[in-house]
C-alpha cells in the first residue's frame, strides 16, 4: 500500500510517501502501527483530531477498513477561500 503524507505530516515524518506492507484492518490500526515505529511517526500521529485521511483519493475516517485499499493519504484539515 502506498502512503502519502502532506503538509506538516510530511515535515514531521520526513517523507512525502512510502510503500508499506501491513496486516492492519483499519486506518486506526495502521496509524497505531506507524506511530510505534519511531518518534517522528508518533509525533505526526499524536493528535488524530488534527488529521484527515483519504483512501484511494476519497475522504474517509479512521475506523474505515483497509481491505482492497491501494493508497492512503494523511493531511491536515483544509479551508477554502
Amino acid at each position: 500500500m502506498d502512503i502519502l503524507y502532506f503538509a506538516w505530516v510530511r515535515e514531521r515524518i520526513g517523507l512525502p510517501r512510502e510503500r508499506v506492507e501491513t496486516e492492519a484492518a483499519t486506518v486506526a490500526d495502521l496509524v497505531a502501527e506507524l506511530a510505534s515505529r519511531e518518534e517522528r511517526y508518533a509525533l505526526a500521529f499524536a493528535d488524530l483530531a488534527a488529521l484527515r485521511v483519504a483512501l484511494d483519493q476519497e475522504l474517509s475516517d479512521f475506523a474505515a477498513p483497509l481491505a482492497g485499499v491501494r493508497e492512503i493519504a494523511f493531511f491536515p484539515p483544509m479551508t477554502g477561500g
